[in-house]
C-alpha cells in the first residue's frame, strides 16, 4: 500500500510503502533507501545497515557519530537508542527526506544528541575536519551514489573529517561497475587500511576505512567482543566478524587493515 499521498506538492520522487509488516522509502524507483518492520521498528531491517555497524567491533563508545545521508532516518534512529554517550549528526540533501524520516519514520526531532542538518555532504565533510570518530556514508540517488561523494576528493574529505582512530562505513551496491574503483580510492585515501564486507544478502558491499597507523587487530580481542556487544546492541556480532574474516586477509592470529 502507498502511504505517499502526503508528500503531493512537496516531492513527487519520494514514496513511502507499507508492505507486509514492512514500511520502505524509495526516490524516484523501486530502489529501497530505508526499511523498519512495523512490530520491531527499533531494530534494524535491511542487512547492509546491520552491516555498517560492524564499526562497534572497533570502537563501541565513539564520542561523535556522523552519518551522510538519511533515507528513513533507520541508522539514526537505531543510534540515537542505542548509543545514549554518543552525539549525532546526519546531513541530508532533501528536506523532504527528513519531513518523511520523521513522519513515517519515527525519527526524533533535534536535541542535544541528535543534530540534521540540510545541506550537502561533501561540503559539510570539508568544512568539519577532525569531526567524527565514526563516520557512515550512505548517500544514494535511485541505485547509484552521487559521483560527487565516490571521488578522489570526497575519499579525502571524509579522511579529514574524521579524529585519529576514526573508521569510515561506505555503502555500496554489489553489482556497481564501480565498485572495484571506489574501493581503490578509499584504500588510497586512508593508506591502505581498508576493510571488504559484503553484507548478509549479498545485495550491497560494505567498506570499512580506518584513520589509524593500526594495521592489525588481534582476532581474539574482536571474538571476545562479539557477546558484550550483541547484548548491548541487539545485532548478531559473531555473523558480523565471521563475514569480516572471511573476506579479508589474517595472519599470525590477527585481522590484517591493509598490508605491512
Amino acid at each position: 500500500m502507498s502511504l505517499s499521498n502526503w508528500l503531493k506538492g512537496r516531492s513527487p520522487s519520494v514514496e513511502i510503502l507499507d508492505r507486509n509488516g514492512v514500511r520502505s522509502l524509495h526516490m524516484g524507483g523501486q530502489a529501497i533507501q530505508s526499511a523498519m518492520r512495523l512490530a520491531t521498528p527499533e531494530r534494524l531491517e535491511l542487512h547492509y545497515t546491520r552491516a555498517m555497524m560492524a564499526v562497534l567491533l572497533f570502537n563501541d563508545a565513539p564520542r561523535d557519530l556522523l552519518m551522510i545521508g538519511l533515507g528513513g532516518g533507520t541508522l539514526a534512529r537505531y543510534a540515537y537508542t542505542h548509543m545514549p554517550d554518543t552525539r549525532i549528526t546526519v546531513v541530508e540533501l532533501e528536506p523532504q527526506v527528513v519531513a518523511a524520516a520523521r513522519a513515517w519514520f519515527g525519527l526524533p526531532d533535534d536535541d542535544t544528541r541528535l543534530r540534521v542538518a540540510v545541506g550537502d555532504g561533501l561540503a559539510y565533510l570539508e568544512a568539519h575536519p577532525q569531526r567524527a570518530d565514526l563516520l557512515l556514508m550512505d548517500a544514494f540517488e535511485g541505485h547509484e551514489a552521487p559521483a560527487h561523494l565516490r571521488d578522489e576528493r570526497a575519499c579525502a574529505a571524509c579522511f579529514g573529517a574524521l579524529r585519529r582512530f576514526g573508521i569510515l562505513a561506505v555503502n555500496f551496491m554489489a553489482a556497481d561497475p564501480k565498485l572495484d574503483v571506489g574501493v581503490a580510492r578509499l584504500a588510497a585515501a586512508f593508506d591502505g587500511r581498508v576493510l571488504i564486507m559484503p553484507t548478509g544478502d549479498r545485495a550491497n558491499t560494505v567498506v570499512l576505512a580506518f584513520r589509524s597507523p593500526v594495521r592489525r587487530w588481534p582476532l581474539e580481542q574482536l571474538k571476545a567482543r562479539t557477546g558484550a556487544l550483541e547484548a548491548r546492541f541487539d545485532l548478531n556480532f559473531e555473523v558480523l566478524l565471521k563475514d569480516l574474516l572471511d573476506h579479508n586477509a589474517c595472519a599470525d592470529g590477527h585481522l590484517l587493515l591493509g598490508s605491512d
